[in-house]
């Protein structure tokens, strides 16, 4: 079986093996993987974090032995915590940026060392093992405030809903799946609103009844989600209301508590 890891800033995951084929997520820098499928010009793939099935071009997939793979899954995680910042690529002296919630596979002393790649990266960084409080996802939170939404994103430069509350929490020492149907399954479900705290998981749904929409309470009256842009609203049992437009954007379902 093969491996890789992304040695890119990002690179975008899709439903289909096709450019043309919708965005579902994207891999940060030192995200790893495993290849399912290989095709001409693409590689389905399944992402260690999260387990989420979805395919990448074969021109940006850097293999990784099998090793090498089983040590990353034994491995702490460490993360960039800096919204951007650059790294060194030490083998051919180039820079790049970084966005937040990158992977710094094998990290110690500011270098991130495996196989025959070396990098250096001297930003902020926190752990997979620290759990932190739920001020600190809120201050987390607040950091992304007006990055573009995006579906399928999971950068400052362009996020869409689930991926905000994946990224908010896993920097925060907590691993949430990919999206919102799959984070729904988490938690403790609160039977009223007014019984919602700061960093409880606000699910919304559609006529239809399925999960579509999820953002992060601030308090039982106000929530920062990712709709158009991460931005603060007010919620009640209804749902979000929208500053904007003086309507109802998303029908309430469910509060569920995780921490």
């Amino acid at each position: 079986m093969q491996h890789g890891i992304c040695t890119l800033s990002v690179v975008p995951a899709r439903k289909e093996p096709s450019g043309k084929s919708e965005m579902v997520t994207q891999l940060l820098f030192g995200e790893h993987y495993t290849v399912l499928e290989i095709g001409e010009d693409w590689l389905h793939i399944k992402t260690a974090f999260d387990h989420y099935e979805c395919w990448i071009n074969s021109k940006q997939h850097t293999r990784i032995q099998e090793n090498t793979f089983k040590q990353l899954e034994k491995q702490e995680g460490v993360y960039s915590n800096e919204l951007i910042q650059v790294i060194l690529n030490k083998t051919t002296e180039t820079r790049f940026p970084i966005s937040i919630g990158s992977s710094l596979p094998f990290y110690k002393n500011n270098e991130s060392n495996f196989e025959s790649l070396n990098f250096t990266f001297e930003g902020a960084t926190c752990s997979s093992k620290v759990k932190k409080s739920v001020k600190d996802i809120l201050s987390t939170a607040y950091l992304f405030l007006n990055a573009p939404y995006l579906w399928g994103g999971k950068s400052p430069f362009g996020i869409d809903c689930s991926g905000f509350t994946q990224l908010v929490y896993k920097l925060n020492g907590y691993k949430l799946p990919r999206d919102a149907y799959q984070q729904v399954e988490l938690g403790l479900p609160l039977s009223f609103v007014e019984e919602a705290e700061a960093g409880d998981l606000a699910f919304f749904d559609n006529e239809e009844g399925s999960i579509v929409h999820v953002g992060i309470l601030l308090n039982n009256e106000q929530i920062i989600h990712a709709s158009g842009c991460v931005k603060i609203d007010k919620f009640d049992h209804y749902g979000i209301f929208s500053s904007e437009t003086k309507k109802y954007s998303h029908t309430m379902r469910v509060i569920k508590r995780l921490m």
